[in-house]
């Protein structure tokens, strides 16, 4: 008989930074459950007027035992794109720098979210 997985009673926020330097739309990495499954979920949210995050038909759901091939395919893109001179180191972190997020333990954006 094997262990009985454990269950997300609520998602988990792992990372959220923004999709466009506009800062109107972000993508959020999460780990929930659903219908008995946990996820790894890419999706993207789109900031209202009033500061609120609403997710988008956008974005991916599998499940999380796929994970590490997800981050697997993620460090070839980025291998390959380098290769292809489309990714400059310095260009890369100046880019990121004022895009990624802060996750905290209860807190991860300057604005609140909704799902």
């Amino acid at each position: 008989m094997s262990a009985r997985r454990p269950t997300l009673p609520e998602p988990v926020e792992i990372a959220k930074f923004w999709k466009n330097r506009r800062r109107n739309e972000s993508v959020h990495v999460s780990l929930s459950e659903y219908e008995g499954h946990c996820l790894i979920n890419v999706r993207v949210y789109c900031t209202g007027t009033d500061g609120i995050d609403r997710p988008t038909p956008k974005g991916v759901a599998m499940d999380v035992r796929k994970v590490s091939v997800l981050a697997q395919a993620l460090v070839k893109a980025e291998a390959k794109a380098r290769e292809l001179g489309l990714l400059d180191d310095e260009a890369a972190a100046a880019d990121f720098s004022d895009t990624t997020l802060e996750i905290g333990p209860s807190e991860a954006f300057n604005h609140r979210s909704q799902s």
